[in-house]
């Protein structure tokens, strides 16, 4: 792990229509991972991990905020700065009105002309984001394209006329190849559910294979090369290739999933919660096999589960996410030996140990937001209690915790 930004969430809000409501999945999350490392992100059931992950791969359209993938803008919103501009253009209107109306001209033109300033630099902002999340994958080919004439264009220049069409055929195929590329080609995700994630009616090599298909590749000896060592690497062998889906178990078929997200040679692997529909039995064997994986292939991974046991063993650093969302982050050790927030000492005190003596006396911290906080005048905000350690508080809390850090250090 180093300390380069892979994916950085800005601000992520994900809502979506309930009747007349709207429900608010996500609610201005905003986190970092970085490359090489596994992040974790847990979280009770419908706190919004799952909306999360499916967002920053694209599955859903964010209502607002950002996602940066290796410097670019994979996904934006524009519903926040939408309506910072309509509040900035009827706030300013009112500013000028109060001006002319107090005889103020000049300060009024100059107000006009700040607000002109201000709404045109906000255009500006909303059109940029439509456009990186339109058209991101597409200048992401025209990048890749300029790379592959780079390289061959000095080669064919200084090449002879008998090794030139050998040369201009690799050229054209490579380009083409390169005009079929995504940036979100690089990022993976491994589905919750085995078996509904799987095509019944295609093959396992079918199923593997579909993304160098639509990658463009169409050398079948290569696809099936690929194929082939993707399932020795998640420990199945070639003849499965030619089953079902339903002629596997769940963890096989967990296997099958993760190969058909690593032929594609991912940079960043979107673990949801891997391991909740398999057995006890088959779930170690399914994160052992996640993070031989991830070193051997120099993956990084954000790793979704409920399991706080599971994901303390696995991650480097851990978000806690309750109802959309995130109220601490904090490395793997130190948030187990300083949780903070209420929510995240709940969790903690509800994991099981094989220890009877120890689980008759274990005691359960409820947590009920009501209760644990006054938010009525003093709203929270994330903030930094001590290095990397990270709670969504308001300044009484964020006191108190200094005062715990203090204590416990």
């Amino acid at each position: 792990m180093n300390n380069k930004i892979l994916l950085e969430v800005q601000n992520l809000c994900q809502y979506f229509k309930s009747g007349q409501s709207e429900l608010k999945a996500v609610d201005d999350v905003s986190f970092s991972v970085r490359k090489g490392e596994v992040f974790g992100l847990v979280g009770e059931s419908g706190c919004g991990k799952t909306t999360t992950g499916r967002s920053i791969i694209r599955l859903y359209n964010i209502t607002s905020g950002n996602v940066i993938f290796e410097g670019t803008r994979i996904a934006a919103g524009t519903r926040a700065l939408e309506e910072k501009y309509k509040e900035t253009k009827q706030n300013g209107r009112k500013k000028i009105t109060e001006l002319k109306r107090g005889g103020n001209i000049r300060e009024a033109e100059t107000a006009e002309r700040e607000l002109e300033q201000e709404l045109q630099k906000l255009h500006e902002e909303i059109a940029s984001a439509k456009s990186d999340d339109k058209h991101c994958n597409k200048k992401y080919a025209e990048q890749e394209m300029r790379k592959v004439s780079e390289h061959y264009e000095p080669l064919l220049a200084a090449c002879a006329d008998n090794e030139r069409e050998k040369l201009e055929k690799e050229y054209k195929e490579a380009l083409r190849l390169a005009k079929k590329d995504r940036i979100t080609n690089k990022i993976q995700m491994i589905f919750q559910d085995p078996i509904a994630s799987l095509n019944p009616r295609m093959t396992v090599r079918d199923i593997i294979a579909e993304g160098l298909i639509i990658k463009g590749i169409r050398d079948k000896k290569y696809i099936d090369e690929q194929v082939y060592k993707m399932l020795d690497l998640v420990g199945l062998s070639p003849e499965h290739s030619g089953r079902y889906p339903h002629e596997f178990s769940g963890g096989q078929r967990q296997r099958i999933g993760i190969a058909r997200a690593i032929i594609m040679q991912p940079e960043l692997i979107i673990a949801d919660e891997p391991i909740s529909a398999l057995d006890v039995s088959i779930q170690a064997q399914i994160i052992n096999l996640i993070n031989d994986l991830r070193k051997e292939l120099g993956l990084t991974v954000l790793f979704i589960a409920h399991d706080l046991s599971v994901v303390k063993y696995f991650s480097d650093r851990i978000a806690v996410m309750y109802l959309g969302k995130i109220v601490e982050l904090a490395d793997s050790d130190e948030l187990f030996r300083h949780p903070l927030h209420p929510y995240t000492r709940s969790l903690l005190s509800a994991i099981p140990l094989p220890d009877p003596v120890y689980e008759r006396k274990r005691k359960r911290i409820p947590y009920n937001p009501l209760l644990a906080h006054d938010y009525s005048s003093d709203k929270p905000t994330f903030r930094e209690v001590c290095k990397d350690h990270f709670v969504l508080c308001n300044e009484a809390e964020y006191k108190d915790y200094l005062g715990k850090i203090k204590e416990k250090s």
